[in-house]
């Protein structure tokens, strides 16, 4: 029994031999790189990185806690203030780590052209990291916004600090680069004061129409319609031009329908054709003339053609 307890010592001192051995075998000779110190650095870099995430879920908790409390900051400024903490502990990991694996300041130096190259091809990422946080503080676009870009309506869903996510009528989502809030011309519909916007409609009726009775039309076809308004003003028509084939007048109108202003101003020339036709108002289109210099021979052939004589 003495003999067996003694073999298992042997055996298990044996074990701890080869894996102190193993532990401090030098991947690199004459080094302080060992397995022993790889797999220590990859433990706390581990605990480094767990410890961060739980350290930004227990912030981002009391952060949003006490924030809700405080009515002058939106859910736009929260949201910021909430990813600054968030990067602020992850740049501070960052630093402990290579701190950790001793990562010094002269490493750092001789990479400083290989920091250069990331840097030229971060740069449009920092771009909409940092337009993504002015556009988050400033509170000029909000999450549900009606915004216009290159001729594209849709209605902001979220805010990200990099990018956002805008929805459009045809509930297509398109990421966009927060950049492109700060470079582009964008038309916020939902950023005046006032909950109704004013939008136009433009309709030729031809010569000889009675103009009086054409304004008439155009304002009952506007009054018709449930969304159109009468504040801040009433609908008006103005009479715009005398054109070529026709006479041009533009209905003004007010609406908070701004989401489905197409449908509102397809309802409106339905409105508009049915009255006309109503009091036999013509609405114009082109119209060319043509005039042809023919002798009496070209008039015996086009009669040949046309009457069959």
């Amino acid at each position: 029994m003495q003999d067996t307890t003694q073999k298992v010592a042997q055996k298990a001192q044996d074990v701890l031999g080869k894996s102190k051995d193993f532990w401090n075998i030098e991947l690199i000779p004459s080094s302080n790189l060992t397995v022993g110190r790889i797999l220590t650095d990859i433990l706390v870099l581990i605990i480094i990185y767990a410890s961060a995430r739980l350290l930004i879920w227990f912030l981002q908790r009391v952060i949003t806690r006490r924030l809700a409390k405080v009515k002058a900051i939106d859910r736009g400024k929260q949201f910021a203030i909430l990813q600054i903490t968030k990067y602020v502990i992850y740049v501070i990991a960052i630093s402990i780590m290579l701190n950790r694996m001793h990562i010094g300041s002269a490493l750092l130096a001789g990479s400083a052209a290989l920091f250069v190259g990331i840097g030229f091809g971060l740069q449009q990422i920092a771009n909409d990291l940092i337009s993504g946080l002015i556009i988050l503080f400033e509170g000029r676009v909000k999450v549900g916004d009606m915004v216009e870009m290159n001729a594209t309506v849709g209605r902001v869903t979220s805010i990200g600090v990099r990018t956002s996510t805008v929805e459009t009528r045809d509930s297509i989502e398109i990421i966009v680069p927060n950049s492109k809030f700060m470079s582009d011309n964008v038309i916020n519909w939902s950023s005046n004061r006032s909950v109704t916007t004013r939008f136009q409609i433009a309709v030729g009726v031809a010569y000889g129409s009675n103009v009086e009775l054409v304004k008439e039309k155009l304002i009952e076809a506007a009054y018709a319609h449930e969304d159109i308004v009468s504040k801040p003003e009433k609908p008006y028509v103005l009479f715009k031009d005398f054109a070529d084939n026709s006479l041009n007048f533009e209905l003004n109108f007010w609406t908070s329908n701004t989401w489905d202003i197409e449908i509102v101003q397809s309802d409106l020339r339905f409105t508009i054709d049915k009255l006309f036709r109503e009091v036999d108002i013509t609405i114009a289109f082109p119209q060319r003339d043509i005039h042809l210099t023919v002798d009496d021979k070209d008039v015996t052939k086009l009669k040949k053609v046309f009457v069959g004589k």
